[in-house]
């Protein structure tokens, strides 16, 4: 046998190219949005003193958080490629059912906080089976959820409470315990943090397993990239499509009982157009618009990018008027780098 056969006969084949750590590094959805947090951290911290508190950290994290949780599962829905344009509403609708379930019913805060989880599965379950059975465009389903859920939420809570606000919970059995799951601060030396904090690492973490542990990550992955292929080769995208938007009526519910527990009245109006934040902050984070790609670790240093900007510009001392052109600005900036990056990484 001459040296240029390998034991079966066969002549070897050439080894793969590896790519360099760098390259590898680059090629990672979140390392543009990485680039960007870097950025503005940097800005920050040099042109507001208030900014390099460890109190100022800690409100940072908590705006972080809030929008983070939610941003978490809408980021999994957009890998799986759809969308939810009623999870800012849902939130709301969540936080409104617990309250005046418990109010009016002069019920233990807890059992309103049950009604308001099975309210808020319903409604993501609700529009992933309207997605599946009609195969319409998610955006459409859920743009009629949200408004929807708009007009519910100010007309039913005038009905109920004549007024566009719910009534205090503070007093009622068991809003201590809640609040001491939803709403709660841990002391860390001379700082505090908001559980909701811990919350948002510990469900980032989660996902993160999930995703990329896990069979149903990879049906994730393959119901977003394509889901035709991906039902020719058994994954069951219908399931994966109706779980996902579920899951985000998980999260918009535990960020609901956190506004609830943390104010203890809820406003009927507020919530919209956070569902564009949430979408924005899985943007920032490398989730691609047409599915099938993206990470956890994107999204929460997105979120964490929102919080910074949101914050940095109070200790700053910049008019807060200006923070939504920031956050279009930042939008922009983050996915042409994010773009670049990938180019970058993907070029020979």
């Amino acid at each position: 046998m001459s040296a240029a056969t390998d034991t079966a006969g066969a002549p070897p084949r050439p080894a793969s190219p590896r790519r360099s750590l760098s390259r590898r590094v680059l090629a990672r959805p979140e390392t543009g949005t990485l680039i960007g947090a870097l950025a503005v951290y940097v800005l920050f911290y040099a042109v507001a003193p208030t900014f390099r508190q460890l109190d100022s950290l800690s409100t940072v994290l908590y705006q972080s958080s809030t929008l983070g949780i939610v941003g978490l599962a809408v980021a999994l829905l957009m890998i799986g490629g759809e969308f939810d344009l009623s999870a800012g509403v849902a939130v709301t609708s969540s936080a409104l059912t617990a309250s005046m379930v418990a109010f009016q019913f002069t019920l233990n805060v807890w059992s309103g906080v049950l009604v308001a989880l099975v309210l808020s599965l319903a409604i993501g379950a609700f529009n992933g089976i309207l997605l599946v059975v009609t195969r319409l465009p998610s955006f459409l389903v859920t743009l009629g959820t949200f408004l929807m859920l708009q007009g519910l939420n100010l007309a039913l809570t005038k009905a109920i409470t004549g007024n566009v606000a719910t009534d205090s919970i503070r007093d009622m059995d068991g809003f201590e315990q809640a609040r001491d799951v939803f709403a709660s601060t841990i002391s860390v030396g001379d700082t505090t943090i908001r559980v909701t904090v811990l919350w948002w690492a510990g469900f980032a973490v989660l996902a993160t397993w999930v995703l990329l542990r896990t069979k149903y990550g990879n049906w994730i992955f393959a119901a977003g990239g394509g889901p035709e292929s991906a039902r020719a080769v058994g994954v069951p995208v219908a399931f994966v499509k109706i779980s996902l938007f579920t899951l985000v009526g998980f999260a918009a519910w535990f960020v609901g009982m956190h506004q609830l527990f943390a104010f203890n009245t809820v406003q009927s109006g507020e919530g919209v157009g956070r569902e564009l934040l949430y979408i924005a902050a899985a943007v920032i984070g490398g989730c691609l618009l047409t599915g099938g790609y993206g990470s956890i670790a994107g999204p929460f240093i997105g979120a964490f990018l929102f919080g910074m900007v949101q914050q940095g510009i109070v200790y700053a001392d910049w008019d807060p008027d200006w923070f939504m052109f920031f956050l279009g600005a930042m939008l922009l900036l983050a996915t042409l780098l994010n773009l670049y990056v990938r180019k970058q990484a993907t070029r020979r």
